[in-house]
């Protein structure tokens, strides 16, 4: 049958995963960290997803689908409340032994911190403090997970932070406006290995992309267990 369904455009996708969480029904997964219409039948045509989606990756089409399974459905949502874990791999629950740390490790830290506010959507785009700043651009969780984040990433760096899943808003728009706008030396971006730290980057990408200069930059990515990858 012919009718109303998602169609995901995966060059648009940023591996959020804001989708998947928001399908009620299980029709969207996460392949390979890129959002996926795992089965027709699934897919009621409401669209609970098209909202979440910061990047307008999903939109509707019509075509020749299976109709849509309700009991299929409530059996597939069944298996996945028994299962260990379901939907975006990012917020799978995990547990991990403490590390013994070294003696040297007890001295006083002292905060790298050069500016405030840090969240990229409270800071000014033309701050005087961005002006020959190199430039940190940091997913919110790499702080807890990366013991050494002040003395390796933000020493002698401008911070800014944020969580693509959490904030309902495009990053790009105002980084670009920040690059374009100031003197900035260089951008150093640091992620999470989960998908959805995918759309800081994706992010940062484009700013760098779209701000008429040619910026040096590089990406560090930290595993969930708080090591550098």
């Amino acid at each position: 049958m012919v009718r109303k369904i998602i169609e995901i455009d995966r060059e648009k996708c940023n591996g959020c995963g804001l989708c998947a969480s928001a399908c009620h029904e299980g029709a969207i997964g996460m392949v390979d960290g890129k959002a996926q219409l795992l089965r027709d039948d699934y897919c009621d045509g409401l669209g609970n997803c098209l909202p979440v989606c910061p990047t307008g990756a999903i939109r509707f089409i019509e075509r020749e689908a299976a109709a849509y399974d309700e009991k299929a459905v409530q059996e597939n949502m069944k298996k996945a409340q028994s299962a260990p874990h379901s939907g975006c791999p990012g917020s799978r629950a995990q547990a991990f032994a403490p590390r013994t740390p070294s003696p040297a490790s007890f001295a006083p830290a002292v905060s790298e911190l050069r500016q405030w506010p840090v969240q990229i959507q409270l800071v000014p785009v033309n701050a005087p403090y961005f002006d020959g700043a190199n430039l940190l651009v940091a997913a919110d969780c790499t702080a807890y997970a990366y013991a050494d984040f002040h003395r390796d990433f933000i020493r002698n760096r401008i911070a800014l932070v944020g969580c693509p899943k959490l904030d309902p808003v495009d990053y790009s728009e105002k980084l670009t406006e920040i690059l374009r706008r100031n003197d900035i030396k260089s951008v150093t971006i640091v992620r999470m290995e989960v998908p959805c730290c995918g759309g800081l980057e994706h992010a940062v990408r484009t700013a760098l992309q779209n701000c008429g200069k040619l910026i040096p930059w590089q990406v560090h990515t930290v595993s969930v267990q708080g090591e550098l990858l």
